[in-house]
Parts: structure tokens; C-alpha cells; sequence
């Protein structure tokens, strides 16, 4: 895609966010969208939250659950970015302006301790370089219509993101097992979702390894203090508001979302 359709389509997903007007398949619009130049869209709208003044905190990785993966004909996860704007602590109230078609997802959310500078780290690297991991809930948005996406579709659209809530109880990887801690996600007391780290790329910490590389590979490699989003541990669920999701994770604890009703105020 030339620099010219890249920017049409960064603005047409922007506006979408910003009115709510959800639009029609990229990939139906622009034939030549390949998963670089979706990219190339997500990076220009980051570009442009930047210079609005907005501040990168750290990276969310969607397509780890391989059924999904079928779904999109692909075989690989996709990132997108968080900004400080995307940030809710447990039970803090979640404006319903936000929401775009939202739905949730339990994750496990990772800081990392320090930089991860080799070329083509591995788990041990990653191991190494995680401080400590959080429960965390994923709000996913979609700008086009009726969530009908692929994954050039999904890249370009930073991922399908909109917000996250993260706990308050850090625990270090040796305190839990990532690969078989079960996750429950509760809607006001009814379950409403389960799964477990193993629905994440096998590991969650996979996951953290393949965007290791993949950003490493593009030169923006992840840094101490970055947070990454695992992908989901179990199905997503849709959100009307005033929902309140409450998601357990053994071993690692719990996290709630609150969401607003239709009169809350644009945060």
C-alpha cells in the first residue's frame, strides 16, 4: 500500500474510534492490505497518539489461542500497543464511551524487570527478565463492523484493543504455575468464562517470547518497566455497561472491571 492509502485507512479507523460510525473491512477496501502495511496503519495511529501527548506503556498480544488462529487462517499471534490512557486499576470505574463492541478477556499481565537486549531471546531470557506477573482483565474493542475481521484486519486496528485493568498483587513466576493455573471470570457471580494458562500459545510464556523476537526483530525491543498483556486464557466474553467482571487465576489472585452506565462520563 502506498504512504497515501496507509494514512486513509489510519484515519478512517481513528474516526471510527472517536464517533462510534464502525466501518467496513479494511481488507474489503484496501485489496493491497498485507500484515506489513497493517502495521504500518497500527504505527501510524501510535505516531499519532504520541503526538497528542500520549505515553506507550507497553504491549498486548492478541491470536495466542490456536482455535482463533484457525479462525483467522493464520499461524502466528499479532501485537498492539498500550498507552497510559488504556490503564484501569481493580474496580475502577470504565467509562461506556470507551467501549467499542467491547468484549473481555482474563489474562496475565508481565512487568518487565529489565531490558531484553539480545537479538533473538529465548525463554530464559524472558524468564530472566520478567519482574514479576499480575492478573489482568483485557477490554478488546473492534472500530469495524460487527467484530467481521481478519488479521490484516485486526493489526491494523492496534489489535483489536481498547483498555485493561491489572491487579495489585504481584507475584514472581515462582510462586505459580503459568501453564496449568486455571482462570475463572465471573459476570456479577456467574461464571461466565474459563480456561487456563495453557490456552495461551501453550504457555503464556510463549507468548512473551514470540513478542520478544517480533519486537527485538523491528528494532523497539521490550524494556524494564514494560508491561506485556499475555493474550487470552480462556474465551472473551461480550460487555454491555454496567457489567462488573470479577477474574480469579490460581495462585496469582484476582482483578475486577467495573463499567459505567450509558451516562458516565468520557474519562
Amino acid at each position: 500500500m502506498t504512504p497515501q492509502l496507509i494514512e486513509q485507512a489510519a484515519n478512517a479507523l481513528f474516526d471510527a474510534a472517536r464517533t462510534g460510525q464502525f466501518i467496513a473491512p479494511l481488507r474489503e477496501t484496501y485489496e493491497q492490505l498485507s500484515i506489513e502495511s497493517a502495521y504500518a496503519v497500527q504505527r501510524f495511529n501510535t505516531d499519532r497518539r504520541l503526538k497528542e501527548g500520549h505515553r506507550l506503556v507497553g504491549c498486548k498480544i492478541g491470536l495466542t489461542s490456536v482455535a482463533v488462529q484457525k479462525q483467522l487462517g493464520v499461524d502466528r499471534p499479532d501485537f498492539g500497543m498500550l498507552f497510559d490512557d488504556m490503564a484501569y486499576g481493580d474496580g475502577e470505574p470504565i467509562p461506556a464511551s470507551i467501549l467499542t463492541q467491547p468484549k473481555i478477556e482474563g489474562e496475565v499481565a508481565f512487568v518487565i524487570g529489565r531490558d531484553i537486549t539480545v537479538p533473538n531471546p529465548g525463554a530464559l531470557d524472558v524468564l530472566n527478565a520478567i519482574e514479576y506477573a499480575l492478573p489482568a482483565l483485557e477490554i478488546v474493542g473492534s472500530r469495524i463492523a460487527n467484530w467481521n475481521i481478519r488479521i490484516t484486519d485486526t493489526i491494523a486496528d492496534n489489535a483489536s484493543s481498547s483498555a485493561f485493568v491489572i491487579g495489585n498483587s504481584p507475584r514472581k513466576l515462582s510462586e505459580f504455575d503459568l501453564r496449568l493455573c486455571g482462570m475463572v471470570i465471573e459476570r456479577r457471580g456467574e461464571p461466565v468464562s474459563v480456561g487456563a494458562g495453557a490456552a495461551c500459545l501453550g504457555n503464556p510464556i510463549n507468548a512473551v517470547v514470540w513478542l520478544a523476537r517480533t519486537m527485538a526483530g523491528l528494532g523497539t525491543p521490550l524494556k524494564a518497566g514494560d508491561l506485556v498483556l499475555s493474550g487470552a486464557l480462556g474465551p472473551m466474553v461480550p460487555v454491555t455497561p454496567g457489567d462488573v467482571f470479577e477474574t480469579r487465576i490460581n495462585g496469582l489472585g484476582s482483578v475486577r472491571a467495573v463499567f459505567e452506565h450509558d451516562s458516565g462520563e468520557a474519562r
